[in-house]
């Protein structure tokens, strides 16, 4: 089934935050406070430093071991996985073709929600510098990546174009197909609907065999949810989070 890599708590949501009032310092544990945004030349600076600052670090260096192990394992399986969830008797889904796959990562695409506001958000940057390094690491080109946040700024689009990928321009809230293609979903820290509709809109075996995820805990999600909430309102997680393959880094 999908497989899910789970990002560790430390990674934090990158929404807008408030300006704080001048001369307050941050609390212990606090974010530190949104930068102001900057051209797109300073912005591609940033991203670089960031970019540079994670690429020596052992987290990178183990997360990005831990993703690439999974997507390879997620290429050569993929077979006997179809051949398995086949025997879960899921019902018809919008996407999967049943077509073979050729074990490349020239042939994966990725697709990128929830980055945040990268240009004025350091935790957004290194979400950012991350997906690229993973993209470098996996020889998957830019090219077959898609990314896409309602937050992003013409300074956002512009800097994310120049660097390869692609910008969705309307909101798929989480529903985007696989197809025949396998893919890689990059979502931190995403919000649990987005994840819920990503499932429905693969629901078969040939298509959630075609799925890795990059984002929050499934079980970390069933976790903090009343199983009442969870069956009503994700209902495709409850399906599927004691049946999915996940790590942790």
């Amino acid at each position: 089934m999908a497989a899910v890599v789970a990002a560790s708590e430390r990674w934090s949501a990158v929404a807008r935050r408030r300006k704080r009032a001048a001369g307050r310092r941050p609390r212990q544990g606090e974010e530190p406070q949104a930068e102001p945004e900057a051209d797109s030349e300073a912005v591609l600076r940033r991203l670089l430093e960031a970019e540079e600052d994670l690429r020596i670090s052992d987290f990178c260096s183990s997360a990005l071991e831990t993703i690439t192990e999974c997507l390879r394992k997620q290429l050569e399986q993929l077979q006997s996985l179809t051949e398995a969830l086949g025997r879960l008797h899921l019902g018809s889904s919008p996407g999967g073709s049943g077509e073979p796959l050729a074990l490349s990562t020239s042939n994966v695409k990725c697709v990128c929600y929830g980055l945040g506001t990268f240009a004025s958000c350091p935790a957004a940057r290194i979400q950012l510098a991350f997906l690229l390094l993973f993209l470098e690491k996996c020889q998957i080109p830019r090219s077959h990546c898609w990314v896409y946040d309602p937050l992003f700024s013409q300074t956002e689009v512009s800097v994310l174009t120049s660097l390869g990928v692609t910008v969705l321009s309307e909101n798929e809230e989480g529903k985007h197909s696989v197809q025949s293609q396998p893919t890689v979903f990059y979502m931190p820290h995403c919000g649990t609907a987005l994840y819920n509709n990503l499932l429905w809109s693969n629901w078969s075996a040939d298509a959630l065999s075609r799925v890795v995820i990059i984002g929050n805990s499934f079980q970390g999600l069933e976790e903090r949810l009343l199983a009442r909430i969870l069956q009503e309102n994700y209902s495709y997680i409850a399906k599927v989070s004691d049946r999915i393959a996940g790590l942790g880094f």
